[in-house]
Protein backbone atom coordinates (compact mmCIF):
# COMPACT_ATOMS: atom_id res chain seq x y z
CA UNK A 1 0.00 0.00 0.00
CA UNK A 2 2.70 2.49 1.05
CA UNK A 3 4.91 1.57 -1.92
CA UNK A 4 1.95 2.02 -4.29
CA UNK A 5 1.29 5.52 -2.89
CA UNK A 6 4.96 6.48 -3.23
CA UNK A 7 5.23 5.15 -6.79
CA UNK A 8 1.99 6.80 -7.90
CA UNK A 9 2.93 10.19 -6.43
CA UNK A 10 6.45 10.05 -7.86
CA UNK A 11 5.46 9.16 -11.42
CA UNK A 12 2.43 11.49 -11.50
CA UNK A 13 4.38 14.51 -10.25
CA UNK A 14 7.26 13.74 -12.60
CA UNK A 15 4.87 13.30 -15.54
CA UNK A 16 3.34 16.76 -15.03
CA UNK A 17 6.79 18.38 -15.09
CA UNK A 18 7.54 18.92 -11.39
CA UNK A 19 11.35 18.90 -10.88
CA UNK A 20 12.70 15.56 -9.74
CA UNK A 21 13.86 16.84 -6.32
CA UNK A 22 10.35 18.04 -5.47
CA UNK A 23 8.73 14.92 -6.94
CA UNK A 24 10.91 12.80 -4.67
CA UNK A 25 10.05 14.95 -1.65
CA UNK A 26 6.31 14.82 -2.35
CA UNK A 27 6.48 11.04 -2.77
CA UNK A 28 8.29 10.80 0.58
CA UNK A 29 5.62 12.92 2.29
CA UNK A 30 2.92 10.72 0.76
CA UNK A 31 4.76 7.64 2.06
CA UNK A 32 4.97 9.11 5.58
CA UNK A 33 1.25 9.93 5.62
CA UNK A 34 0.36 6.47 4.28
CA UNK A 35 2.57 4.80 6.90
CA UNK A 36 0.84 6.62 9.77
CA UNK A 37 2.12 7.29 13.26
CA UNK A 38 5.05 9.41 12.07
CA UNK A 39 5.36 13.13 12.78
CA UNK A 40 6.09 15.27 9.73
CA UNK A 41 8.91 17.00 11.61
CA UNK A 42 10.93 13.90 10.72
CA UNK A 43 11.36 15.59 7.33
CA UNK A 44 13.58 18.24 8.91
CA UNK A 45 15.59 15.68 10.88
CA UNK A 46 16.18 13.43 7.88
CA UNK A 47 17.08 16.40 5.66
CA UNK A 48 19.71 17.61 8.13
CA UNK A 49 21.06 14.08 8.54
CA UNK A 50 21.38 13.67 4.76
CA UNK A 51 23.41 16.86 4.38
CA UNK A 52 25.52 16.50 7.54
CA UNK A 53 28.26 14.60 5.72
CA UNK A 54 31.94 15.49 5.31
CA UNK A 55 32.35 13.40 2.11
CA UNK A 56 29.46 15.34 0.58
CA UNK A 57 31.60 18.49 0.76
CA UNK A 58 33.63 17.03 -2.11
CA UNK A 59 30.75 17.73 -4.51
CA UNK A 60 30.90 21.57 -4.58
CA UNK A 61 34.70 21.47 -4.85
CA UNK A 62 34.59 19.10 -7.82
CA UNK A 63 31.91 21.30 -9.42
CA UNK A 64 34.03 24.41 -8.80
CA UNK A 65 37.17 22.83 -10.29
CA UNK A 66 35.24 21.82 -13.41
CA UNK A 67 33.67 25.28 -13.82
CA UNK A 68 37.04 27.02 -13.46
CA UNK A 69 38.79 24.73 -15.95
CA UNK A 70 35.94 25.02 -18.46
CA UNK A 71 35.85 28.82 -18.34
CA UNK A 72 39.63 29.11 -18.17
CA UNK A 73 39.92 27.95 -21.80
CA UNK A 74 41.53 24.68 -20.76
CA UNK A 75 39.13 22.78 -23.00
CA UNK A 76 40.63 24.22 -26.18
CA UNK A 77 44.14 23.14 -25.12
CA UNK A 78 42.99 19.62 -24.26
CA UNK A 79 41.25 19.34 -27.63
CA UNK A 80 44.45 20.40 -29.43
CA UNK A 81 46.42 17.90 -27.35
CA UNK A 82 43.92 15.19 -28.30
CA UNK A 83 44.37 16.07 -31.98
CA UNK A 84 48.12 15.58 -31.60
CA UNK A 85 47.51 12.12 -30.11
CA UNK A 86 44.86 10.71 -32.47
CA UNK A 87 44.22 13.31 -35.15
CA UNK A 88 45.92 11.33 -37.91
CA UNK A 89 43.54 8.37 -37.47
CA UNK A 90 40.59 8.16 -39.85
CA UNK A 91 37.91 10.53 -38.61
CA UNK A 92 40.57 12.39 -36.63
CA UNK A 93 38.35 15.10 -35.16
CA UNK A 94 35.83 12.51 -33.93
CA UNK A 95 38.67 10.55 -32.33
CA UNK A 96 40.03 13.76 -30.79
CA UNK A 97 36.59 14.57 -29.37
CA UNK A 98 36.43 11.17 -27.63
CA UNK A 99 39.97 11.49 -26.24
CA UNK A 100 39.26 15.08 -25.11
CA UNK A 101 36.11 13.91 -23.30
CA UNK A 102 38.15 11.15 -21.63
CA UNK A 103 40.81 13.61 -20.42
CA UNK A 104 38.27 16.25 -19.41
CA UNK A 105 36.38 13.58 -17.45
CA UNK A 106 39.41 13.40 -15.18
CA UNK A 107 38.97 17.11 -14.45
CA UNK A 108 35.21 17.61 -14.04
CA UNK A 109 33.69 14.30 -12.92
CA UNK A 110 30.46 15.29 -14.69
CA UNK A 111 28.91 14.24 -17.99
CA UNK A 112 27.03 17.51 -18.42
CA UNK A 113 30.27 19.50 -18.04
CA UNK A 114 31.96 17.22 -20.57
CA UNK A 115 29.10 17.55 -23.05
CA UNK A 116 28.89 21.33 -22.73
CA UNK A 117 32.61 22.14 -22.75
CA UNK A 118 33.76 19.72 -25.44
CA UNK A 119 30.62 20.25 -27.54
CA UNK A 120 31.11 24.03 -27.61
CA UNK A 121 34.67 23.63 -28.92
CA UNK A 122 34.44 20.59 -31.18
CA UNK A 123 31.12 21.10 -32.99
CA UNK A 124 32.24 24.24 -34.88
CA UNK A 125 35.56 22.56 -35.77
CA UNK A 126 33.85 19.39 -37.03
CA UNK A 127 31.31 21.45 -38.96
CA UNK A 128 34.15 23.37 -40.67
CA UNK A 129 35.65 20.04 -41.78
CA UNK A 130 32.23 18.98 -43.15
CA UNK A 131 31.54 16.14 -40.73
CA UNK A 132 27.81 15.23 -40.72
CA UNK A 133 26.26 17.31 -37.95
CA UNK A 134 24.27 14.48 -36.39
CA UNK A 135 27.39 12.28 -36.27
CA UNK A 136 29.41 15.04 -34.58
CA UNK A 137 26.76 15.61 -31.92
CA UNK A 138 26.36 11.85 -31.37
CA UNK A 139 30.11 11.36 -30.82
CA UNK A 140 30.28 14.05 -28.14
CA UNK A 141 27.03 13.06 -26.41
CA UNK A 142 28.20 9.44 -26.17
CA UNK A 143 31.75 10.27 -25.07
CA UNK A 144 30.47 12.66 -22.38
CA UNK A 145 29.10 9.60 -20.56
CA UNK A 146 32.73 9.06 -19.52
CA UNK A 147 32.61 12.19 -17.33
CA UNK A 148 31.45 10.41 -14.16
CA UNK A 149 33.27 7.11 -14.87
CA UNK A 150 36.88 8.30 -15.19
CA UNK A 151 37.95 9.47 -11.70
CA UNK A 152 37.32 11.79 -9.98
CA UNK A 153 33.56 11.31 -10.16
CA UNK A 154 30.66 13.03 -8.44
CA UNK A 155 28.51 9.98 -9.22
CA UNK A 156 30.93 7.71 -7.34
CA UNK A 157 30.87 10.07 -4.34
CA UNK A 158 27.06 9.81 -4.26
CA UNK A 159 27.18 6.02 -4.64
CA UNK A 160 29.70 5.75 -1.80
CA UNK A 161 27.45 7.85 0.43
CA UNK A 162 24.48 5.60 -0.36
CA UNK A 163 26.27 2.31 0.33
CA UNK A 164 29.28 3.07 2.51
CA UNK A 165 31.89 1.69 0.08
CA UNK A 166 35.26 3.44 -0.25
CA UNK A 167 35.27 6.55 -2.44
CA UNK A 168 38.92 5.96 -3.32
CA UNK A 169 38.12 2.35 -4.20
CA UNK A 170 35.30 3.46 -6.50
CA UNK A 171 37.61 5.98 -8.17
CA UNK A 172 40.19 3.27 -8.88
CA UNK A 173 37.54 0.79 -10.04
CA UNK A 174 36.32 3.27 -12.67
CA UNK A 175 39.63 3.62 -14.55
CA UNK A 176 39.59 0.47 -16.73
CA UNK A 177 35.80 0.59 -17.40
CA UNK A 178 36.14 4.20 -18.53
CA UNK A 179 39.07 3.44 -20.82
CA UNK A 180 37.28 0.41 -22.30
CA UNK A 181 34.22 2.51 -23.11
CA UNK A 182 36.46 5.17 -24.69
CA UNK A 183 38.18 2.54 -26.85
CA UNK A 184 34.81 1.09 -27.88
CA UNK A 185 33.57 4.54 -28.91
CA UNK A 186 36.77 5.18 -30.87
CA UNK A 187 36.33 1.87 -32.69
CA UNK A 188 32.77 2.76 -33.73
CA UNK A 189 33.87 6.26 -34.79
CA UNK A 190 36.73 4.73 -36.81
CA UNK A 191 34.44 2.28 -38.65
CA UNK A 192 31.87 4.97 -39.48
CA UNK A 193 34.57 7.47 -40.50
CA UNK A 194 36.40 4.95 -42.67
CA UNK A 195 33.19 3.89 -44.40
CA UNK A 196 32.18 7.49 -45.10
CA UNK A 197 35.74 8.76 -45.74
CA UNK A 198 35.59 11.47 -43.12
CA UNK A 199 38.72 13.67 -43.06
CA UNK A 200 41.61 13.37 -40.69
CA UNK A 201 42.66 16.22 -38.41
CA UNK A 202 43.99 19.57 -39.57
CA UNK A 203 47.42 20.47 -40.87
CA UNK A 204 50.42 19.36 -38.81
CA UNK A 205 51.62 21.81 -36.17
CA UNK A 206 55.08 23.29 -35.87
CA UNK A 207 57.38 22.02 -33.11
CA UNK A 208 56.92 25.30 -31.27
CA UNK A 209 53.11 25.05 -31.39
CA UNK A 210 53.24 21.40 -30.36
CA UNK A 211 55.52 22.19 -27.43
CA UNK A 212 53.24 25.00 -26.20
CA UNK A 213 50.17 22.74 -26.36
CA UNK A 214 51.97 19.90 -24.56
CA UNK A 215 53.14 22.23 -21.77
CA UNK A 216 49.72 23.73 -21.05
CA UNK A 217 47.99 20.36 -21.42
CA UNK A 218 50.40 18.78 -18.95
CA UNK A 219 49.62 21.53 -16.44
CA UNK A 220 45.88 20.92 -16.91
CA UNK A 221 46.22 17.15 -16.55
CA UNK A 222 48.01 17.62 -13.23
CA UNK A 223 44.57 18.19 -11.67
CA UNK A 224 43.38 14.56 -11.76
CA UNK A 225 46.90 13.43 -10.82
CA UNK A 226 46.81 15.66 -7.73
CA UNK A 227 43.35 14.45 -6.72
CA UNK A 228 43.80 10.73 -7.36
CA UNK A 229 47.46 10.66 -6.32
CA UNK A 230 46.70 12.52 -3.10
CA UNK A 231 43.98 10.03 -2.18
CA UNK A 232 46.14 7.00 -3.04
CA UNK A 233 49.12 8.36 -1.14
CA UNK A 234 47.04 8.97 1.97
CA UNK A 235 47.84 12.68 1.78
CA UNK A 236 44.21 13.78 1.41
CA UNK A 237 40.77 12.47 2.09
CA UNK A 238 38.58 12.62 -1.05
CA UNK A 239 36.97 15.83 0.25
CA UNK A 240 40.34 17.46 0.96
CA UNK A 241 41.59 16.30 -2.45
CA UNK A 242 38.60 17.98 -4.10
CA UNK A 243 39.36 21.23 -2.24
CA UNK A 244 43.03 21.12 -3.25
CA UNK A 245 41.98 20.37 -6.83
CA UNK A 246 39.69 23.42 -6.91
CA UNK A 247 42.47 25.62 -5.50
CA UNK A 248 44.91 24.29 -8.12
CA UNK A 249 42.40 24.94 -10.93
CA UNK A 250 42.01 28.57 -9.82
CA UNK A 251 45.79 29.03 -9.44
CA UNK A 252 46.44 27.49 -12.88
CA UNK A 253 43.87 29.53 -14.80
CA UNK A 254 44.32 32.85 -12.95
CA UNK A 255 48.07 32.93 -12.23
CA UNK A 256 49.84 30.60 -14.69
CA UNK A 257 47.79 30.47 -17.89
CA UNK A 258 46.19 33.88 -17.20
CA UNK A 259 43.07 32.83 -19.10
CA UNK A 260 40.67 33.68 -16.28
CA UNK A 261 40.42 37.21 -14.84
CA UNK A 262 39.85 37.56 -11.10
CA UNK A 263 36.60 39.43 -11.76
CA UNK A 264 35.16 36.21 -13.24
CA UNK A 265 35.56 34.25 -10.00
CA UNK A 266 32.44 35.57 -8.19
CA UNK A 267 30.26 34.47 -11.11
CA UNK A 268 31.94 31.05 -11.19
CA UNK A 269 31.50 30.64 -7.43
CA UNK A 270 27.82 31.55 -7.73
CA UNK A 271 27.27 29.08 -10.58
CA UNK A 272 29.08 26.33 -8.67
CA UNK A 273 26.99 27.02 -5.58
CA UNK A 274 23.81 26.87 -7.66
CA UNK A 275 24.72 23.52 -9.22
CA UNK A 276 25.79 22.11 -5.83
CA UNK A 277 22.58 23.28 -4.14
CA UNK A 278 20.51 21.44 -6.76
CA UNK A 279 22.46 18.25 -6.04
CA UNK A 280 22.13 18.71 -2.27
CA UNK A 281 18.37 19.32 -2.45
CA UNK A 282 18.02 16.17 -4.53
CA UNK A 283 20.07 14.16 -2.04
CA UNK A 284 18.08 15.50 0.92
CA UNK A 285 14.64 14.62 -0.49
CA UNK A 286 15.89 11.27 -1.79
CA UNK A 287 17.30 10.41 1.65
CA UNK A 288 13.84 10.91 3.17
CA UNK A 289 12.28 8.65 0.55
CA UNK A 290 14.90 5.94 1.12
CA UNK A 291 14.18 6.07 4.87
CA UNK A 292 10.43 5.71 4.28
CA UNK A 293 11.07 2.70 2.03
CA UNK A 294 13.36 1.17 4.65
CA UNK A 295 10.88 1.42 7.55
CA UNK A 296 8.25 -0.19 5.33
CA UNK A 297 10.52 -3.18 4.60
CA UNK A 298 10.73 -2.56 0.87
CA UNK A 299 14.34 -3.80 0.82
CA UNK A 300 13.52 -7.36 1.94
CA UNK A 301 10.61 -7.42 -0.52
CA UNK A 302 12.95 -6.51 -3.40
CA UNK A 303 15.39 -9.19 -2.20
CA UNK A 304 12.65 -11.84 -2.13
CA UNK A 305 11.55 -10.87 -5.64
CA UNK A 306 14.98 -11.29 -7.19
CA UNK A 307 15.70 -14.51 -5.32
CA UNK A 308 12.31 -15.92 -6.38
CA UNK A 309 13.30 -15.45 -10.03
CA UNK A 310 16.65 -17.21 -9.65
CA UNK A 311 19.35 -17.74 -7.07
CA UNK A 312 22.05 -17.62 -9.75
CA UNK A 313 24.33 -14.59 -9.61
CA UNK A 314 24.58 -14.60 -13.44
CA UNK A 315 20.80 -14.44 -13.88
CA UNK A 316 20.61 -11.78 -11.17
CA UNK A 317 23.18 -9.63 -13.00
CA UNK A 318 21.36 -10.07 -16.31
CA UNK A 319 18.01 -9.01 -14.81
CA UNK A 320 19.75 -6.20 -12.94
CA UNK A 321 21.32 -4.82 -16.11
CA UNK A 322 18.05 -4.89 -18.03
CA UNK A 323 16.22 -3.28 -15.11
CA UNK A 324 18.81 -0.53 -14.56
CA UNK A 325 19.03 0.29 -18.27
CA UNK A 326 15.29 0.98 -18.20
CA UNK A 327 15.59 2.97 -14.95
CA UNK A 328 18.39 5.04 -16.50
CA UNK A 329 16.08 5.92 -19.38
CA UNK A 330 13.40 7.19 -17.01
CA UNK A 331 15.22 8.69 -14.02
CA UNK A 332 18.21 10.92 -13.33
CA UNK A 333 21.34 9.16 -12.09
CA UNK A 334 21.61 10.64 -8.59
CA UNK A 335 18.08 9.86 -7.32
CA UNK A 336 18.22 6.43 -8.95
CA UNK A 337 21.44 5.64 -7.07
CA UNK A 338 20.19 7.01 -3.75
CA UNK A 339 16.93 5.04 -3.97
CA UNK A 340 18.08 1.77 -5.53
CA UNK A 341 21.64 1.29 -4.26
CA UNK A 342 20.63 0.74 -0.59
CA UNK A 343 18.02 -1.80 -1.76
CA UNK A 344 20.13 -3.75 -4.27
CA UNK A 345 23.63 -3.49 -2.79
CA UNK A 346 23.04 -5.94 0.14
CA UNK A 347 21.47 -8.50 -2.21
CA UNK A 348 24.39 -8.26 -4.65
CA UNK A 349 26.92 -8.76 -1.84
CA UNK A 350 24.87 -11.71 -0.53
CA UNK A 351 25.10 -13.34 -3.98
CA UNK A 352 28.86 -12.86 -4.07
CA UNK A 353 29.25 -9.68 -6.15
CA UNK A 354 32.04 -7.46 -4.82
CA UNK A 355 30.75 -4.05 -3.61
CA UNK A 356 33.10 -2.10 -5.92
CA UNK A 357 32.16 -4.27 -8.90
CA UNK A 358 28.46 -3.78 -8.18
CA UNK A 359 28.99 -0.02 -7.83
CA UNK A 360 30.53 0.16 -11.31
CA UNK A 361 27.78 -2.01 -12.81
CA UNK A 362 25.05 0.20 -11.34
CA UNK A 363 26.77 3.49 -12.18
CA UNK A 364 27.59 2.60 -15.80
CA UNK A 365 24.06 1.26 -16.34
CA UNK A 366 22.45 4.45 -15.12
CA UNK A 367 24.94 6.73 -16.89
CA UNK A 368 24.14 5.10 -20.23
CA UNK A 369 20.71 6.65 -19.65
CA UNK A 370 22.36 10.01 -20.37
CA UNK A 371 22.08 9.17 -24.09
CA UNK A 372 18.67 7.47 -24.10
CA UNK A 373 15.34 9.30 -24.24
CA UNK A 374 13.14 10.43 -22.56
CA UNK A 375 15.58 11.73 -19.88
CA UNK A 376 18.81 11.62 -21.94
CA UNK A 377 20.51 14.69 -20.44
CA UNK A 378 23.42 14.60 -22.89
CA UNK A 379 21.01 14.39 -25.81
CA UNK A 380 19.25 17.56 -24.69
CA UNK A 381 22.55 19.40 -24.11
CA UNK A 382 23.91 18.52 -27.58
CA UNK A 383 20.51 19.19 -29.12
CA UNK A 384 20.62 22.71 -27.67
CA UNK A 385 24.28 23.37 -28.51
CA UNK A 386 24.10 21.84 -31.99
CA UNK A 387 20.57 23.00 -32.90
CA UNK A 388 19.53 19.49 -33.88
CA UNK A 389 16.33 17.58 -33.12
CA UNK A 390 16.41 14.90 -30.41
CA UNK A 391 15.01 12.33 -32.85
CA UNK A 392 17.74 12.91 -35.44
CA UNK A 393 20.44 12.95 -32.76
CA UNK A 394 19.26 9.71 -31.13
CA UNK A 395 19.33 7.88 -34.47
CA UNK A 396 22.98 8.86 -34.84
CA UNK A 397 23.74 7.87 -31.23
CA UNK A 398 22.46 4.28 -31.59
CA UNK A 399 25.78 2.68 -32.76
CA UNK A 400 27.62 4.32 -29.86
CA UNK A 401 24.87 3.33 -27.43
CA UNK A 402 25.14 -0.30 -28.54
CA UNK A 403 28.90 -0.45 -27.99
CA UNK A 404 28.49 1.04 -24.51
CA UNK A 405 25.96 -1.69 -23.68
CA UNK A 406 28.34 -4.34 -25.03
CA UNK A 407 31.16 -3.00 -22.82
CA UNK A 408 28.72 -2.90 -19.87
CA UNK A 409 28.01 -6.63 -20.22
CA UNK A 410 31.72 -7.39 -20.56
CA UNK A 411 32.37 -5.46 -17.33
CA UNK A 412 29.46 -7.25 -15.66
CA UNK A 413 30.68 -10.78 -16.35
CA UNK A 414 34.44 -10.14 -16.19
CA UNK A 415 34.83 -8.56 -12.73
CA UNK A 416 38.64 -8.69 -12.93
CA UNK A 417 38.53 -5.74 -15.35
CA UNK A 418 36.96 -3.60 -12.65
CA UNK A 419 38.75 -4.99 -9.61
CA UNK A 420 42.33 -5.33 -10.92
CA UNK A 421 43.48 -1.79 -10.10
CA UNK A 422 41.70 -1.59 -6.69
CA UNK A 423 43.23 -4.98 -5.77
CA UNK A 424 46.69 -3.87 -6.91
CA UNK A 425 46.40 -0.70 -4.78
CA UNK A 426 45.15 -2.48 -1.67
CA UNK A 427 41.44 -1.57 -1.74
CA UNK A 428 40.33 -5.24 -1.70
Amino acid sequence: MVFAVIAALFFLTTAVGIPIAFSTGLAAVGGILATGGIQLNVLVIRTLKALDSFPLMAVPFFVLAGEVMARGQVTERLVRFSEILVGRISGGLAQAAIVACTIFAGITGSSTADATAIGSVMLPAMKAKKYPHDFSCAVIASAAVLGPIIPPSITFVIYSMATGVSIGGMFMAGIIPGLLIALGLMLVAYVISRRNRFPRAAEPLTWKETGAILRTSALSMMLPIIIVGGILGGIFTPTEAAGVGAAYAIFLCVCILRTLPLRALPGILFESAKISSIIWLLLATTNILVWVLAINNVGPAVERFFLSVSGSVYVFLLILNLFLLVVGMLMDTFPAIMILAPLLHPLAVQLGVHPLHFGIIMSVNLLIGQITPPVGTNLFILSAIGHISIERLFRAVVPFLLIEIVVLFILTYVPALTLWIPRMLGYL
